[in-house]
Order: C-alpha cells, then sequence, then structure tokens
C-alpha cells in the first residue's frame, strides 16, 4: 500500500469516527434495493433499536408515528424521487414503546446520468426544541384566551362577545338559520353594592356570570359581559320557543341560588330581567337593529316590575 492508499485509508477511518461522535446520527440508504446500505450506531441511544434491525426503509417507515407515517413518507418518497433534498419532522417508535421527535435531514445523491443512486442523511433529536415549542404555543393559547375574557367575571369579553355575534350572524343570515339572544341585567345593582359593598358586588357579579354560563354552555351558545352588570347570551340555531325556554332557566338557576339582597325592591333574593329576541336574518336585516330590539326587551322587563322576561314581538312578559 503506498502513502497515498494510506492517506485515504486514514481519512476514511477519521472521517467515520466523527460522524459517529456527534449527536446526529448518519445514514445511507441505496436507492435501487431500499436497504440500508448504513446507519450510525447512535440509533441505539436514541430509540434502543440495534443498527442491525435498520435494514431497509420498510423498518424505518413502521418506526414513524402512525399520525405522521403517511405523510412523511409520502414526502419523502415525493422529493427524493424528485432529486430534491428535503427534512421531515416526525415521532420515532423507541424499543420501549415511547416516542422521540426526530429532524431527519436528506440529501439525495445522483448518478452521472442523473438517475437517484442513493439518499444520504442524518437524525437529529429535536424533542426538547419541540417541548419548548408546544410550551411557547400553550402559552400563546393561554395569552389569547385570556384576551377574549372579562378580568372580573371570567366569561367572554365585549371583543369576544362582538366577534362571535358578527360570525354568527353572517352565518345565521347564509344559511338561513335563526339566531337568538338572551339579553340579562342584574336588578337593583346599585343597591347591592351600596348594601353590601363593592367588593361583594364583585363576587356577585362572578356568581351570576357563573350561573349564567352554565346554561349558555348548551349547544354552541356564548355568554359574554356586555357592560356593567349586563350579559349577552348568543345561541346560533335557537329559535323563540328554544330561546325563551333558555331565559326561564336562567331565571330558576338564580331563583334557585338565593343569593340575598336585602336592599332589592324586587324581593330578598337576587334577580335578574331578560330581553329574548329571534330572528332569521335576511339580506335587509341589520345586526345593530336586532341588538337594539333585545335591549328594548330588557328595558320593557325593568319597566314592568324585574325579574321576568320580555320576549321581541312574543308575549309581552314572563313573571318567575
Amino acid at each position: 500500500m503506498n502513502s497515498s492508499e494510506k492517506g485515504l485509508e486514514f481519512d476514511g477511518a477519521v472521517y467515520k469516527t466523527l460522524l459517529e461522535s456527534t449527536r446526529a446520527i448518519p445514514w445511507k440508504i441505496d436507492w435501487a434495493s431500499a436497504s440500508f446500505a448504513y446507519i450510525g450506531p447512535q440509533i441505539e441511544g436514541l430509540l434502543g433499536w440495534s443498527q442491525d434491525s435498520w435494514a431497509t426503509v420498510q423498518d424505518w417507515a413502521e418506526r414513524i408515528h402512525p399520525d405522521d407515517r403517511d405523510r412523511v413518507v409520502q414526502f419523502c418518497i415525493a422529493q427524493s424521487q424528485a432529486g430534491v433534498d428535503h427534512e421531515a419532522d416526525y415521532r420515532a417508535l423507541t424499543c420501549e414503546g415511547d416516542y422521540v421527535w426526530i429532524r431527519d435531514v436528506v440529501h439525495v445523491v445522483r448518478k452521472e446520468d442523473g438517475a437517484v443512486d442513493a439518499l444520504v442523511g442524518f437524525m437529529f433529536d429535536i424533542s426538547e426544541r419541540k417541548r419548548a415549542e408546544e410550551q411557547l404555543l400553550k402559552l400563546q393559547r393561554e395569552l389569547t384566551e385570556l384576551s377574549f375574557r372579562d378580568g372580573l367575571t371570567g366569561v367572554a369579553n365585549r371583543r369576544r362577545l362582538d366577534a362571535f355575534l358578527d360570525a354568527e350572524w353572517t352565518a345565521a343570515r347564509r344559511e338561513r338559520k335563526p339566531l337568538s339572544l338572551l339579553l340579562a341585567d342584574i336588578d337593583c345593582f346599585k343597591e347591592y353594592n351600596d348594601c353590601y359593598g363593592h367588593l361583594a358586588g364583585d363576587a356577585c357579579l362572578r356568581r351570576v356570570a357563573s350561573l349564567l354560563e352554565a346554561t349558555a354552555q348548551r349547544g354552541r351558545g356564548l355568554l359574554g359581559r356586555f357592560g356593567g352588570e349586563e350579559f349577552l347570551m348568543v345561541l346560533p340555531d335557537t329559535d323563540a320557543a328554544a330561546a325563551r325556554e333558555r331565559a326561564e332557566r336562567c331565571l330558576a338557576r338564580l331563583a334557585e341560588a338565593q343569593i340575598p339582597h336585602e336592599c332589592s325592591s324586587v324581593g330578598k333574593a337576587l334577580s335578574v330581567s331578560l330581553g329574548v329576541a329571534t330572528l332569521v336574518p335576511g339580506e335587509g336585516d341589520d345586526l345593530l337593529a336586532f341588538l337594539e330590539a333585545v335591549d328594548r326587551c330588557l328595558y320593557q322587563a325593568k319597566a314592568q316590575g324585574r325579574n321576568r322576561i320580555v320576549v321581541h314581538e312574543d308575549t309581552p312578559a314572563s313573571h318567575a
């Protein structure tokens, strides 16, 4: 062996040592036979599977999480056939049945005639990065959720309420389905604050919001704080009869709760008044006019003695 050949042998040994000392896992697949020509020994430390167990691309595919498998395999085949270098992130199965997030970086090796000869690449453990990304996404979701919640009561705030109402109005008009609104106002709330103090008033708002929200959560309904001691319940795909029944349930929940209100002109327990309106919106209808209609119903409920329901263009009042 001459000095040049010795140099090549030395360089090859050094190169292999360097590859196998990194945390990245090198591999090579022969395109014609769809078999592994090589995979680094680091694979056993990461996934637990021995080098010898990586014989064909089928071994690789079967060790991809079922939810990722079709997407990743089809993507990698298509890119490789096109001769395009690519990357793929997926969850890889360990020999103990757990999953590790992997990033595969793939380089396509071509023959002189342009045909694909082999695929070479590296597998990287990106589990820590994925955990950090998921935590960041979770925090972002929580921040988004907080930005749509009323700080005092925890129900939807006016911003969320307006967006939801606008979307449901558009959907109801497009699909020709009924949309109902319930506008609730706590009776004699100023007197409640004067009697028990503002901290107790805040607790009262939270309690009422919780009771009303439990009623709104059936179906796709949304309850939000409309302003002050007013709460708006938006009920998509809900006809007038169902809306009235929901309003009566709200009154019943408040009556069952028996929240003391010694200074109320209505009775010894806290109560609410409700306006109800239902509409299948058409091209000529206006959302603001719809809100004004339910607001007028609430005003009438207050004027008629409170602790009652007034339905738009329906029976004038229903006593609790």
